[in-house]
């Protein structure tokens, strides 16, 4: 009985402040943030943070933006990445990307879909929870993070150098407001390979790379094939996604050639399984096979070293979470979620598939459109998100108390 006055009085909240929600999220597409330059729409994020009424509103490091509301035993916090790719050739758009457009109900531009559409329901859920009574017991935060050119940095970074290690994480990805409980992973690999440079006219005083880097990736598209495949996350993959040469000239055998490999991996492999494979390939003995250090610094300037392994995860269907979230779906919505799973990866790769933190997504939009020039949400969507995601913590009480 007390939970369901509760929904309705989320309801109510929600009702009132679905428009402002909409309105919002225009405002955030108005504002770029590719190239992980979030500072700008995290100051946006953060000035609405305090107008709702937010306990602590600040920034981290990194420079991503935290909301909290509540300073209970228990942690849930909102995941939501605030940059976005950038926009590619402008002249394919039918849209400015930027303008924030909106027409019969979805919103157009990019990071529409990836993933500035699940920013707005998940503060006003927050401050729904605040404001109606909810949060006794618990702290929310809202995560507003960049995540687009190393997934997980961001809250590996708020978790070993900040400090806030959540007990459970909803991550706003798109998944048209189904649940979602995991995704592949996936270990980057370079094969370097070295030769000695000369001029084209003499090939023969030199050593080219690159005639040991070919059948090294014809060995990568016949590796495809026999990778392992889980019945829920399905297999993995290989695929060749760069080659890079290191030439004087165009009229010169290179000096060295890189081939970038992208391996979707599924569960149970690991990097060290992953190193095994790429240097059972042909030639690869003769190449330098490593997994790159990700290092770049982030706008605040902050570093923070790590490997490309992104590891893949999925929450047991009996876990308590995925529990409360079916039960609180279905309580908010009048019938039970579709439970799946994402083909790209996300900040899940953290949270559950390094720090084993029980997480699961949740978020309005079709992952198809991410990274598109129909980059779009649609506007219902957004304002139903807020209604599962002030909901679950009402649901989690039971599951877990």
């Amino acid at each position: 009985m007390a939970n369901r006055q509760a929904i309705e009085h989320i309801h109510a909240y929600v009702d009132l402040h679905g428009r402002e929600m909409v309105d919002f999220l225009r405002a955030l597409i108005r504002i770029p943030s590719f190239e992980s330059q979030i500072g700008p729409v995290g100051e946006t994020c953060a000035a609405r943070m305090r107008e709702l009424g937010f306990d602590e509103v600040r920034f981290d490091s990194m420079g991503n933006v935290l909301g909290r509301v509540g300073n209970g035993s228990r942690t849930l916090l909102f995941d939501s990445h605030i940059d976005t790719v950038g926009v590619g050739d402008i002249h394919e758009w039918e849209w400015d990307p930027f303008e924030g457009k909106e027409e019969d109900g979805i919103v157009y531009g990019r990071g529409a879909c990836d993933e500035k559409g699940s920013t707005p329901p998940m503060i006003y859920a927050i401050a729904a929870l605040k404001e109606l009574g909810l949060a006794r017991g618990w702290t929310f935060y809202y995560f507003g993070n960049m995540e687009e050119w190393c997934d997980g940095i961001a809250p590996h970074a708020l978790v070993e150098h900040e400090g806030i290690r959540p007990d459970f994480v909803v991550i706003g990805e798109p998944t048209r407001l189904n649940v979602y409980r995991g995704h592949r992973g996936r270990i980057e690999v370079s094969a370097t390979f070295k030769g000695k440079s000369a001029h084209a006219a003499m090939p023969r005083l030199g050593d080219n790379p690159l005639y040991r880097a070919a059948p090294f990736i014809l060995g990568v598209e016949q590796l495809l094939s026999s990778l392992p495949e889980d019945p829920f996350l399905g297999p993995g993959t290989i695929a060749v996604t760069n080659v890079r040469v290191n030439t004087p000239s165009l009229n010169a055998v290179p000096a060295e050639a890189e081939v970038y490999l992208d391996r979707r991996v599924t569960l149970g492999e690991t990097a060290e399984q992953v190193l095994d494979q790429v240097r059972s390939l042909p030639c690869a003995r003769t190449a330098r096979v490593e997994i790159p250090l990700y290092e770049e610094p982030s706008y605040t300037g902050f570093v923070f070293p790590v490997e490309k392994i992104f590891p893949a995860w999925a929450l047991p269907p009996e876990h308590p979470l995925l529990q409360a979230a079916t039960i609180g779906y279905r309580a908010v919505y009048g019938q039970d979620p579709g439970i799946g799973k994402w083909e790209f990866s996300t900040n899940g790769i953290y949270w559950m598939g390094k720090a084993g933190i029980p997480s699961i997504g949740f978020g309005p939009g079709d992952e198809q459109h991410a990274h598109t020039v129909l980059d779009q949400v649609p506007a219902r969507e957004v304002i139903e998100a807020a209604r599962f995601y002030a909901a679950l913590p009402l649901f989690l009480d039971e599951q877990t108390p």
